[in-house]
């Protein structure tokens, strides 16, 4: 029974017996309510954070208990563990020791039959002897002076295939090892020593070698130690903001239910004083029925006597009295038009609500997916940039009327002949101080995005830039002019960086394609010119995005050129 449960530790997922906290083997495991379990220092550690809102959860499932439970050692699972490091132990040392042996493992060449192990070998005689056959060679005086090795290496490995011989020497021209016959044939110019002096040098490298891994290893161990703290700390901190998260809103709810109660409060307490009104009003108006149903019955056997002058004197008796005065116009309402205006209100603050949460909603979920323990690498070359494409569309809204867009909204470019000194906006109606016609695209970026734009002479400007502070994507000066926005300008003269107003050549030449890499969360923004599948940096900028950024494109008739037609246009690789 027992060399059944050590096979069957031994065959197990290794995951099911690591601490989701510390993602190393289970020590002193406890198991939770839940039937997690846990490194007993862990989940109490992990505990400790909770200790003043008195909710604790588990890592995993995010099941709560209230109070916080005890932590008893689970034996069977720790003992598993504990069988688990054994095997796996022993199983690694069995298959080293098996490699080890089965190399070896040299036969003796003297043996005729089931040929013993051999312990020897005989560089001089080229055989290997078992301990029996070896004992000449220590007892007879011309076999002690042959060179005898331990026997790890079958001799085979050792001759040289073309001549039969010993390798003894070593080649460093061609790299390998030779016998003394090809060193004097077609290794004769080249570079050779002993396999001995070879050895050495090879050895002091081996050293170095040795060092070098020894310390790279130690450098893995501390990055490795310092990830499994940080993301121990991030669970944590994961965990917190939940908590924190769900107490927020439950306080948002508790606030949203508190004002139900009282609105339904409000108006049941409305509905108690009107039906008291109308209960006042009810016994009136039954009152004066009465009355008049009685009266109309005395009337009714009035009408019946024969005698004049009796029914004259009766009528008029009673006709003098039981006068019911009338109910005021508009007194009585239909509710059902007076409680419109309270759901209109209460459908108000509904859509407030729904309005603020659309609103706020982006900003925590940029914040959010900012949250990493890990940077992503920054791609090298094109084929790794064009994994970030983010597909891009210009703005029908944001673009100048002296500009037209076409090839499905990609590209933008000269409207007429003639190019006017200043650009009027469709949409925003904006005059520009410069001559230079912008057009925006419609996407917000605030993640890694990657897109490029080919361009079609006179002068341009590549873009990245923050919505205008009303809000719009139009822009109130130059792109390049203030702090808002990064932009790449090329003309006739040469290539440019601007920002906040200061200028920085990057570049004599114009070019025809350029490349925009964005890492918003990283906060780097680069500008490259791409040829074919190279590319060149020619700008990189290190800042804090703050809000989101729109990809723009600036264009210029600068009358360098015969032909005044010029555009820009979005390359469509998504």
């Amino acid at each position: 029974m027992a060399e059944c449960g050590k096979v069957h530790v031994a065959d197990s997922d290794l995951s099911q017996f690591c601490c989701s906290v510390c993602l190393d083997k289970l020590k002193d495991p406890v198991t939770i309510p839940c039937g997690h379990s846990y490194c007993k220092s862990c989940i109490g550690g992990f505990w400790d954070q909770s200790e003043e809102k008195g909710n604790y959860s588990c890592p995993q499932c995010r099941e709560t208990f209230s109070p916080r439970p005890a932590l008893r050692r689970n034996n069977m699972l720790a003992e598993v563990v504990e069988m688990l490091k054994k095997t796996s132990t022993q199983q690694a040392s069995s298959s080293l020791t098996e490699a080890a042996t089965s190399r070896s493992d040299i036969p003796c060449d003297f043996c005729e039959t089931n040929p013993n192990k051999a312990t020897m070998s005989c560089l001089t005689c080229v055989a290997s002897y078992c301990q029996d056959h070896l004992k000449p060679h220590y007892s007879v005086p011309v076999l002690k002076k042959h060179q005898l090795v331990p026997a790890t290496v079958p001799l085979q490995e050792k001759m040289c295939s073309k001549h039969n011989k010993l390798m003894e020497i070593y080649c460093r021209t061609d790299k390998k090892c030779i016998c003394y016959l090809c060193m004097v044939d077609e290794h004769k110019s080249h570079s050779t020593v002993s396999t001995a002096a070879e050895r050495e040098e090879q050895q002091k490298q081996l050293t170095v070698r040795q060092k070098e891994i020894q310390e790279k290893g130690e450098k893995r161990e501390k990055e490795l130690t310092a990830l499994l703290e940080v993301l121990k700390d991030f669970k944590m901190c994961s965990q917190t903001t939940v908590d924190t998260s769900d107490k927020i809103f439950d306080e948002m709810i508790s606030s949203l239910t508190e004002k139900r109660a009282l609105v339904k409060q409000l108006i049941l307490s409305q509905e108690k004083k009107v039906e008291a009104q109308a209960e006042g009003l009810q016994l009136q108006l039954e009152e004066d029925i009465s009355k008049l149903r009685k009266r109309d019955t005395e009337l009714q056997q009035i009408s019946n006597i024969d005698d004049h002058v009796h029914f004259i004197q009766t009528f008029q008796s009673l006709s003098a009295s039981c006068e019911s005065p009338d109910l005021p116009n508009g007194c009585v309402v239909r509710p059902k038009h007076t409680f419109k205006s309270v759901t209109d209100s209460m459908s108000k603050i509904k859509e407030n609500i729904e309005e603020l949460l659309e609103e706020i909603w982006p900003d925590i979920s940029t914040k959010v997916s900012s949250v990493n323990v890990l940077m992503q690498p920054e791609p090298k070359t094109r084929k790794e940039f064009l994994l970030y494409c983010c597909p891009l569309q210009l703005d029908k809204n944001a673009v100048s009327k002296n500009l037209v867009l076409s090839h499905g909204h990609l590209r933008a470019g000269s409207k007429t002949q003639k190019y006017a000194s200043q650009s009027s906006w469709t949409g925003y109606a904006t005059k520009r101080i410069t001559g230079t016609e912008q057009v925006w695209c419609s996407e917000a970026l605030t993640k890694q995005c990657y897109w490029e734009v080919d361009l079609g002479g006179h002068t341009w400007c590549v873009v990245v830039s923050y919505k205008d502070k009303s809000g719009t994507s139009s822009y109130q000066s130059e792109f390049g002019k203030d702090d808002r926005s990064w932009s790449l300008e090329c003309s006739s003269e040469g290539c440019s960086f601007r920002h906040n107003d200061q200028s920085i050549i990057v570049s004599s030449s114009n070019f025809s394609k350029i490349g925009v890499y964005l890492d918003f969360l990283e906060g780097t923004l680069s500008f490259y010119e791409v040829s074919g599948m190279a590319m060149t940096l020619l700008q990189k900028v290190d800042t804090t995005f703050t809000e989101p950024v729109y990809p723009c494109i600036g264009l210029k008739d600068d009358g360098s050129r015969k032909s005044s037609t010029y555009y820009a246009e979005l390359v469509k690789h998504w």
